[in-house]
């Protein structure tokens, strides 16, 4: 976009004549969001915050996504069954020890309810797809059911059903007995056994009756009943456009003059909007940057090795071979580490070496976020491994070096995306849940 002027900006304007400046995006409206039933919303948010849906009753979706840490967890690769404790206190005890970190860093929950959004998880695993009678592609194939209202609806059904997440191990609990045996669906189902468990309660019982009158004509409580409620409240809860960015695109005040230098990078010389774009600052696609891969990996439990080949795991593609989805940089300034796998505790370093791709991987040093778990030996199997590496960073390809005032100018840029009232959320975390079970906060 040669020489346009950037009026976006408001009284800021720029002139962006480089040969990579990128459309301006057009500002956040209410079209841009399903609605939201606020009874629903206020369902969900219990249902959000209530250990009742983990196999052991002792995690709830806050553990992994907390508003004290903009809707993440502060860790670079988080602690889920078998670990107590939030963000960055996070941590084992005696009893009950983790098998492995999560593989992936845990991602934020911001506009999740915007219709664009319609692929989610680092690699995209899940998706809309009219073609299917369910309208979604996920890993379930044609054992997914109907009843999701959303993507980010379906979205809930992966961590229940994780032994390291939510579900527990086999031993222990009879949801996660149901997933190890394959009862995922149907009566008896992992699903199944979590909607009798809410069902149970009285309290959720009414409330259910109340916003969905099928229920209270007598249909029986199914899980994509919470499922759908719980989307409802992240929908709710987390939309994020009140930012100075947006204020910015809305003509109402301009940026900072440093935010406006990093803007003027940010859609021009260092090419971030070639993937970042779009209301939302995503292109929702897929894109191999060379991001250190920490942890255990993703590989199936018959495999042995801690390689993370991101969106080729579902695609089978090998052009995609660690590639993960442009995440949406909205409030991106406080939800690190930042990464596929949280490799960087520092933004400023982070946009230096994101920026610099396969050097950026080559000079990498150690700044995750990670609790003592003994049985972490994996943890940093593949940065040491130079084949491996290697391999990632060709992936990427060559990227561009940053200077530092560039990159505080960028980072500036960023700070604009910040949203208060999105981070501290509409409804908040209730006092208490109905299960009785513990609310973390």
């Amino acid at each position: 976009m040669r020489g346009r002027t950037w009026a976006w900006l408001g009284a800021a304007l720029l002139a962006a004549t480089t040969a990579a400046a990128q459309e301006s995006p057009r500002a956040v409206t209410d079209a841009d969001y399903a609605p939201v039933n606020r009874a629903e919303a206020e369902l969900g948010q219990l249902l959000f915050f209530d250990p009742i849906l983990a196999g052991n009753r002792n995690i709830s979706c806050a553990t992994c996504h907390h508003p004290r840490f903009a809707t993440s967890d502060g860790l670079s690769l988080g602690l889920g069954e078998g670990a107590i404790g939030l963000g960055p206190d996070r941590h084992v005890t005696d009893t009950n020890i983790p098998e492995q970190h999560i593989p992936r860093n845990s991602p934020a929950l911001f506009n999740l309810g915007a219709a664009e959004f319609t692929r989610l998880f680092h690699d995209g695993r899940i998706e809309a797809d009219p073609s299917r009678p369910t309208g979604l592609r996920t890993p379930m194939e044609d054992e997914m059911v109907t009843g999701f209202v959303s993507i980010l609806s379906a979205q809930t059904m992966f961590p229940v059903l994780s032994p390291d997440e939510m579900a527990g191990h086999y031993s222990e609990n009879e949801i996660a007995k149901a997933v190890r045996s394959g009862r995922i669906t149907g009566e008896g189902g992992a699903w199944d056994r979590i909607a009798a468990r809410v069902a149970a309660i009285p309290a959720y019982q009414a409330r259910f009756e109340s916003v969905y009158p099928d229920i209270a004509a007598g249909r029986a409580l199914e899980f994509t009943d919470i499922s759908n409620a719980i989307a409802s409240f992240v929908a709710f809860e987390w939309r994020s456009d009140t930012s100075p960015f947006d204020a910015a695109l809305r003509g109402e005040t301009p940026l900072s003059p440093e935010a406006t230098a990093g803007a003027e990078l940010f859609y021009g010389a260092a090419g971030c909007a070639e993937c970042h774009s779009g209301p939302f600052l995503t292109d929702h696609q897929f894109h191999a940057m060379a991001a250190p891969q920490l942890g255990p990996g993703k590989a199936e439990r018959f495999e042995s090795h801690s390689r993370d080949e991101g969106r080729a795991r579902v695609t089978n593609r090998a052009e995609d071979r660690f590639a993960f989805r442009t995440p949406s940089l909205r409030n991106v300034a406080r939800t690190g580490p930042w990464g596929h796998a949280g490799g960087h505790r520092d933004l400023a370093s982070f946009v230096t070496d994101h920026a610099a791709r396969a050097e950026g991987l080559a000079r990498y040093q150690s700044q995750a976020v990670l609790p003592e778990l003994s049985v972490s030996k994996y943890v940093w199997a593949i940065l040491d491994d130079a084949a491996a590496r290697a391999e990632i960073a060709a992936a990427a390809g060559p990227g561009i070096a940053l200077s530092a005032d560039e990159v505080s100018a960028i980072v500036a840029f960023l700070e604009s995306l910040t949203d208060p009232d999105a981070i501290a959320g509409r409804l908040g975390i209730p006092e208490s849940v109905p299960s009785g079970l513990p609310v973390e906060r």
